[in-house]
């Protein structure tokens, strides 16, 4: 790792640079004001520290954010923010690199300035103003254990702005803070936000002349995460969250908190709380490739990370185990598991997951009868395949102390854990607890049911999957129409967050006229290639095949397409892209790289810009939308073809459409 800070300033008690135009005072008393410039200057904060603390952002000199106010009120009526007395002030610049694990590159270049303001009461406010984004958050340094009745979160705009908003719509008024985590955006003005509702993040808005603002949170270890809600300026939003659970009861297999205190966490006296964050773009491409959650989570607390194997997964519960022409009934059992091994030892998986149905809901350790557990993990061994196993989180949650290392000595590679559906302090809290335990006997995590990641991944590197997004299995269910305007929104908006388990790989594929739910032979929008340059776009280190081993050897060309796409990378370069419309991305791993494109419902003519690749030809393995894909969803063209670098090549997007390629140079 290489890092270089520098202290520009340590003022005692002074503001740093000016106050309303001139040198600010040296004195302790009235309001003290900061301007702290990102490293190239693009993005500039000031911080206002008079009567109530405020923020504010501008870019070259325009708006981003107008004065937002900034708090945290404790139970015992202290308000960190207001009325601030200033001990010290120092602004540092810090650029240095680090290697992040199971990411889309290899190295990322953290380069901020640092604004640290020490204040009396025993705690410190925090900026890191970097050249495309703007993180703030709350250092605590008391000797008691502290109780946050709320925290005052503002992101103010100039104008009544057009937002993409992941609406939950059942909030009813504060009484309810259970969600999957699973909704289409709805772009709306920011007044039009609905009441009795709240907003997840990531949120975007659309701030004009191309600009976008994207309102992110990172390092949540032991705090309820936040929602946003319409502020009373009518022009901005505030954070709102979850209060401390105190008791619930049980829906199936769900655990529902609807007993809460009246604040919303109870947290140490001495620690940091999370990072309150916004993502600055001037244009849209620019959020394809951005790496703040990682920059502002907690590092990896793994001293060996070596039995960390991210890849791709054989998925049972989407496809319902509905595997054809064998000699065995189908469904949850021994033959139909070593069936899915077979598979993906043949095409060079990493795992298989058995999903719901294993074992006992409730009891981990009672494993179905027709499942042999110890012989499918041996056989999986043999094969050279790995097997997860999915659970609920209310059962993990009461027995990961005997289940984990019982599974983890049989064999078992990790836990998928299930319906969260909670984003509260204990909800948050256990995760870093679930993934500390799991990593403590080499077991991996896979999150689903659940928020947003919000640097848990880097701190735990373990964790290789996250949920929390509208996947592939509300084609089960339900009417999508709007999915593929979903698939060409979340790289923008939800894939900053971290890794994002969409579960693709269709194969049956369908035209917005010939879709139509179905449990047991479920079929995706859109077309075959859009399913295809998912494995490229989407940023899963455990990826899933999502539809069934029979399907997949049926369609073996597009299937040897897919499992050669790795799940992490070296680097990566956004090629093209507007928000909500469409994406073009491009990974390397070592010297191959690979390109994805997706559109929304409108066809179109993308050019792709080869200038990328370094020096030489190239050959290139392609799968691009056939020619009646708009009648039948399942039609492609599969080419190989040969570039040179800087090349610029035409391609064709239907609607719903995708392209993918594998690039490697030509001998």
């Amino acid at each position: 790792m290489r890092k270089l800070t520098v202290l520009f300033a340590c003022l005692l008690p002074a503001a740093f640079l000016y106050a309303a135009g001139a040198p600010a005072a040296a004195s302790s008393a009235g309001p003290k004001t900061f301007d702290v410039h990102s490293p190239n200057g693009a993005l500039e904060v000031h911080v206002s520290t008079g009567p109530h603390l405020t923020w504010s952002v501008k870019q070259h000199d325009q708006p981003i954010l107008e004065t937002s106010p900034i708090a945290l009120q404790l139970s015992n009526g202290e308000i960190l923010g207001d009325n601030i007395k200033i001990q010290s002030s120092s602004v540092q610049s810090h650029s240095g690199d680090f290697t992040p694990l199971n990411y889309k590159k290899s190295v990322i270049h953290d380069q901020y300035t640092l604004l640290t303001i020490n204040c009396k009461g025993d705690y410190s406010l925090l900026f890191r103003v970097y050249d495309d984004a703007v993180a703030y958050r709350f250092v605590t340094r008391k000797k008691d254990t502290i109780e946050i009745k709320n925290e005052s979160a503002n992101f103010n705009f100039s104008e009544d702005e057009k937002a993409l908003v992941p609406i939950q719509w059942d909030y009813r008024d504060g009484k309810n803070f259970n969600s999957s985590f699973e909704t289409l955006y709805e772009e709306m003005n920011l007044s039009q936000f609905p009441k009795d509702s709240l907003a997840f993040l990531p949120l975007l808005v659309n701030i004009g002349q191309d600009r976008k603002v994207v309102i992110l949170e990172a390092d949540l270890e032991n705090y309820p995460g936040m929602y946003l809600n319409l502020n009373e300026t009518q022009k901005g939003l505030k954070g709102v969250y979850a209060p401390y659970p105190l008791g619930g009861y049980m829906k199936s297999i769900n655990y529902i908190a609807d007993h809460r205190a009246d604040y919303i966490a109870k947290v140490p006296g001495t620690g940091n709380l999370p990072w309150r964050v916004i993502v600055v773009s001037q244009q849209d491409k620019d959020l394809l490739d951005q790496d703040i959650v990682q920059k502002l989570a907690a590092p990896s607390q793994l001293t060996d990370a070596s039995w960390i194997q991210t890849g791709q997964v054989a998925w049972d519960w989407w496809n319902d185990w509905n595997i054809t022409h064998v000699n065995f009934k189908a469904g949850i059992n021994t033959p139909t598991y070593k069936y899915y091994i077979d598979f993906a030892a043949e095409n060079h998986l990493k795992y298989i997951i058995l999903d719901e149905g294993w074992s006992d809901d409730f009891d981990l350790l009672k494993v179905k009868k027709d499942v042999h557990l110890q012989e499918i993990i041996d056989y999986g061994k043999q094969k050279g395949i790995g097997v997860i196993l999915w659970a609920t989180w209310h059962s993990i949650t009461r027995q990961m102390d005997q289940v984990f290392p019982h599974y983890a000595q049989m064999g078992v590679k990790g836990f998928k854990i299930d319906f969260i559906d909670r984003d509260d302090q204990i909800a948050i809290a256990s995760t870093y607890a679930i993934a500390k335990l799991a990593a403590q006997n080499h077991l991996l995590v896979d999150y689903h049911g659940t928020s947003k990641p919000s640097g848990l991944q880097r701190t735990w590197p373990n964790v290789i999957g996250y949920e929390g997004v509208k996947g592939l299995e509300n084609f089960k269910w339900g009417s999508n129409e709007d999915q593929p305007r979903y698939v060409a929104t979340i790289p923008y908006i939800r894939m900053m967050a971290g890794p994002m388990d969409y579960t693709p790989g269709a194969m049956r594929n369908a035209t917005r006229d010939a879709w139509h739910p179905s449990e047991l032979n479920p079929s995706s929008l859109g077309t075959r290639c859009q399913q295809l340059a998912e494995y490229v776009i989407f940023d899963a280190p455990l990826q899933m095949l999502s539809d069934n081993p029979t399907i997949y050897r049926k369609e073996q060309e597009s299937t040897d397409f897919i499992t050669k796409i790795p799940t992490t990378f070296d680097q990566t370069v956004a090629l093209d892209g507007k928000v909500g419309q469409y994406v073009a991305l491009a990974h390397r791993k070592g010297d191959t790289w690979y390109v994805g494109a997706v559109t929304n419902w409108t066809p179109r003519s993308l050019t792709l810009d080869f200038s990328f690749l370094p020096a030489g030809d190239y050959q290139v393995d392609l799968f691009q939308d056939g020619i009646n894909a708009d009648r039948d969803a399942t039609d492609y063209e599969h080419k190989i073809i040969r570039i040179h670098s800087g090349d610029k090549l035409p391609i064709q997007l239907f609607g719903g459409g995708g392209w993918a390629a594998r690039i490697w140079p030509a001998k």
